[in-house]
């Protein structure tokens, strides 16, 4: 019989293109919905009606079913982190000006932290080529956002800072899944049922900031809600549906370098779309980024003691 090995693999290729191509998208997405709302009143929109649309969906189709708090909390928490606090502090970089592609550069710091904690939280161990590999795209991503900012100015300081809380909360939110996935007693809720605790988490977590300081302001015209049905189906639903199954089937470190290839696509999107400028040390950082995410993915045969 036929190994399944090599259709396996084409399957977790085409899951990866598809990962990076939805996920940035969402930066571009965004960035034609702001001008017409707040960042958190956009995500308040965005999550009510994916939530309302996936409560309509669940009982339709007759699975709205509780499974129990034990396995619901989890996934209301990894909704909260990688949905609430993720893309609140990804909208509100680019609300104060952050370029696009820099932000997803900003974001792309991820997979250094990730590999620096998924041993203790996971149990996995990270080969020493990762580490280079994850160190190399570390000094890409920080190039040209050094030389990028002003640091006399503080606001504009603080506002590329602020993708950082975006790297801490998906960091937590991978490992914290993967470890999930790593307990035999673990049952995962069914992926509809479990987008929807998640929207829903989200959208709990959005709400305040968007009544108290935005006042859920929403100018409604059609390039809004064209942004909002992208932001909704294509990355809400499928980019976050794909990275849950690449984290099932490959570790957690090799999912967090799928970040390092943000970049370098975003600033592409970026430049289609709004005609936002490639400088010459962003291609030196993406060269470095490249270089990285290839030493992260070599494999070297174990030694045996």
């Amino acid at each position: 019989m036929p190994s399944t090995e090599p259709s396996n693999q084409k399957a977790t290729a085409g899951l990866i293109v598809t990962f990076v191509l939805l996920w940035n998208s969402g930066f571009i997405g965004a960035e034609y919905g702001l001008p017409f709302t707040g960042p958190f009143s956009l995500l308040f929109v965005r999550y009510l009606t994916l939530t309302a649309l996936l409560a309509i969906y669940l009982g339709i189709t007759g699975n709205f079913r509780w499974f129990g708090w034990h396995s619901t909390w989890p996934q209301m928490l990894n909704g909260a982190l990688a949905h609430g606090v993720w893309l609140s502090c990804v909208l509100i970089a680019i609300d104060y000006g952050v370029p696009a592609g820099i932000v997803a550069l900003v974001v792309a710091l991820q997979p250094l932290v990730t590999g620096a904690l998924s041993g203790l939280v996971t149990g996995e161990s990270t080969p020493w080529n990762r580490w280079l590999g994850l160190l190399i795209g570390f000094a890409g991503v920080a190039l040209p956002v050094v030389l990028r900012v002003n640091f006399d100015d503080a606001e504009e300081v603080f506002a590329w800072l602020i993708p950082l809380g975006s790297v801490l909360a998906i960091t937590v939110a991978s490992l914290f899944q993967r470890r999930l996935n790593l307990k035999e007693e673990y049952v995962a809720l069914p992926g509809a049922l479990s987008l929807f605790y998640q929207s829903l988490a989200t959208v709990a977590t959005v709400s305040l900031p968007a009544i108290l300081w935005e006042e859920l302001y929403v100018e409604w015209n059609v390039p809004f809600v064209l942004s909002l049905g992208w932001l909704i189906i294509a990355v809400s639903v499928g980019a976050y549906s794909v990275m849950w199954l690449l984290i099932e089937r490959i570790d957690a470190t090799r999912v967090a370098a799928l970040f390092y290839l943000g970049p370098p696509v975003t600033m592409v999107m970026a430049w289609l779309a709004f005609g936002d400028e490639v400088e010459p040390v962003d291609l030196v950082g993406l060269a470095l980024v490249l270089v990285g995410v290839l030493m992260t993915y070599l494999k070297y045969p174990s030694r045996s003691h």
